[in-house]
């Protein structure tokens, strides 16, 4: 099913984007951990000769909200599939594919000591200030529940703890949305609300650029969680929404979202 959604990717781009350049803006709603390389793909879907790309970016559940509501978007790029299946499963989109995949890392303030081995014992420790996203509203929250799950299977007793000691730091509606040219996980970092926070590893790669002595580490296997990114084209959206959706899922892309830290769906 994948090779089949691949190859037909590969096939509308080649006879499509003459025609697309002719057309209107496509409007993308999209994750907010895809800003740098969702950005970066447009840009170059659009010197391909693809019309503009207009972009929102944010909580992939929030954003859901907002398309249910009404807000008009012909593309959603989401940081988790549950999100895009809602919405086709309402009727207002197409049932999503996985474009890109992702993964859980620990970001880690510089005066924290903490490796891989002993990341739970630190999160459980009364004295480290823990940050999350926001679940329900955003998927990295939810990931972040799941790791507390898989802790409590190992340590009964952690979920508990866990889930009543994470600061909801990101994600909510209540939450301002950051400077598109600042990480808010090296804000947070840097300030000193989370000595550790759990987000995506692309995230957490672009935070260490910015906070001196921040760190990454990554999850032990026995807390990993990983997260697949759903791709759908809203129903009614005009064609040079599929052919971007299309773009996407092409070569072209998938290597310009494994230079931003994603793991692609299809190897360039």
């Amino acid at each position: 099913m994948r090779s089949h959604v691949l190859a037909l990717a590969s096939l509308l781009i080649v006879v499509s984007l003459g025609a697309a350049a002719q057309e209107t803006s496509v409007r993308l709603y999209a994750a907010g951990s895809l800003r740098a390389a969702m950005s970066d793909v447009a840009r170059a879907y659009t010197e391909s000769g693809g019309p503009p790309i207009d972009a929102a970016y944010g909580a992939s559940g929030l954003l859901r909200e907002r398309i249910e509501k009404g807000e008009h978007a012909d593309v959603f790029a989401s940081a988790d599939v549950g999100n895009p299946k809602a919405l086709a499963d309402a009727g207002k989109a197409r049932m999503p594919v996985v474009f890109a995949r992702n993964r859980l890392c620990a970001l880690i303030a510089r005066h924290v000591d903490v490796t891989t081995d002993s990341l739970l014992d630190r999160m459980l420790d009364p004295a480290i200030k823990l940050g999350t996203s926001t679940p329900k509203a955003d998927p990295s929250g939810d990931y972040a529940w799941q790791l507390f799950e898989k802790a409590e299977a190992l340590r009964p007793g952690a979920y508990a703890t866990l889930s009543a000691k994470a600061l909801q730091l990101t994600g909510g509606s209540s939450v301002p949305p950051p400077a598109a040219d600042r990480s808010i996980y090296a804000i947070l970092i840097a300030d000193g609300r989370a000595d550790i926070f759990l987000t995506y590893c692309t995230n957490a790669r672009q935070a260490v650029f910015e906070v001196r002595g921040a760190k990454m580490i990554a999850i032990p296997e026995s807390l990993a969680v990983g997260a697949d990114y759903g791709l759908s084209v809203l129903v009614g959206a005009p064609p040079a929404a599929e052919r971007f959706a299309a773009y996407v899922l092409s070569a072209p892309a998938q290597e310009i979202l494994m230079r931003h830290g994603f793991m692609p769906v299809r190897m360039p």
